[in-house]
């Protein structure tokens, strides 16, 4: 039998915060022969034409122009999780490499976060540990109190796969759910979830208790949330963003909390991440902040690896990618 060499996969690096992780490293050999940023770099005279797809974990390696012409045989690039605002689909495009993504997967733990944050935030949960382990409590006030979450009004700002994860999980709270979407979900699909839709986002800002932001960041939604959106909300109310950090005017939203325009926020997403040491939102009682951990089981990276796996196997042999991201 004619022995087929592995098709030549770029990745940033193993280990370490951002690499690829070493558990899946196996794994992946069995299919690729990975070629890490840096032996691409000392041997680009020979592995610029071995290599024929890059496998981008959290955003890296970074494909620009240079990295594009360098690599004269690459066919597709397939990058992990939901979001697309790191890729250059047009240029992309341009060099006749095709994209892809792994929407659905990330949608069940990011969905069960975002409950979770909301819980966390209504509830208090934050404040009460650092009471409960404190040195220094001698009781529990018993007027110390949160915010119930049965029954109250959730708005979800972006219903794609997650948003309407969130709303079937928030059903069962028995929440009354507004929605505001790009394109309106169908009867059966709204029905299912109790979810009433409001074509103009500043009615879903004024009724809502929750805010959940879930939407792909792209210059629509760049900074969708500001000054205005902010004042729209009730002062009671709280802002969940599982989305992109650049999705909400972040000092407006520090001038909301420290003003009491809303009463809280709680954030899987910032910008930068990790926030500056001395950024206000870290000094804010009101504010729960979490590190970007929407995806972060082992199931779903597990399974987020072996969907870019077939995408790119399908990308190498011509074949309909799954989750192809176009332009």
């Amino acid at each position: 039998m004619e022995y087929q060499e592995l098709p030549y996969v770029l990745i940033d690096y193993i280990g370490g915060k951002h690499g690829v992780h070493e558990d899946h490293v196996e794994f992946l050999k069995k299919y690729f022969h990975l070629i890490t940023l840096k032996e691409y770099i000392e041997n680009k005279k020979f592995l610029s034409e071995k290599i024929r797809a890059i496998y981008m974990w959290y955003h890296k390696p970074v494909v620009n122009e240079e990295l594009l012409q360098s690599l004269p045989n690459l066919k597709i690039v397939a990058s992990s999780g939901v979001g697309i605002d790191h890729l250059d689909l047009k240029l992309l495009s341009g060099y006749g490499v095709k994209a892809s993504n792994t929407p659905f997967i990330v949608s069940s733990d990011t969905a069960d976060l975002a409950m979770a944050l909301m819980l966390a935030s209504s509830r208090r949960l934050v404040e009460g540990y650092q009471m409960a382990v404190s040195p220094d409590t001698e009781y529990f006030p018993a007027d110390w109190l949160g915010d119930a979450v049965s029954g109250a009004t959730l708005g979800i700002i972006g219903m794609g796969s997650i948003g309407y994860k969130v709303a079937e999980r928030a059903k069962a709270f028995e929440m009354k759910i507004l929605y505001h979407n790009r394109n309106r979900r169908n009867k059966e699909e709204e029905s299912a979830v109790g979810a009433v839709y409001c074509e103009k986002i500043h009615h879903l800002l004024q009724q809502s208790d929750f805010v959940l932001l879930s939407v792909n960041l792209m210059p629509a939604t760049h900074k969708l949330i500001g000054k205005r959106e902010l004042e729209l909300m009730k002062p009671t109310a709280t802002l969940i963003n599982v989305s992109r950090g650049l999705v909400v005017d972040q000092d407006a939203l520090v001038e909301a909390l420290q003003n009491k325009v809303i009463k809280a926020a709680a954030l899987d997403v910032t910008y930068p991440e990790p926030l500056p040491r001395d950024h206000p939102l870290l000094k804010l009682k009101n504010v729960i902040i979490t590190p970007h951990m929407g995806t972060a089981t082992k199931k779903t990276r597990l399974l987020m690896m072996e969907n870019m796996i077939k995408s790119i196997q399908a990308g190498l042999m011509g074949l309909p990618i799954p989750h192809e991201v176009l332009l």
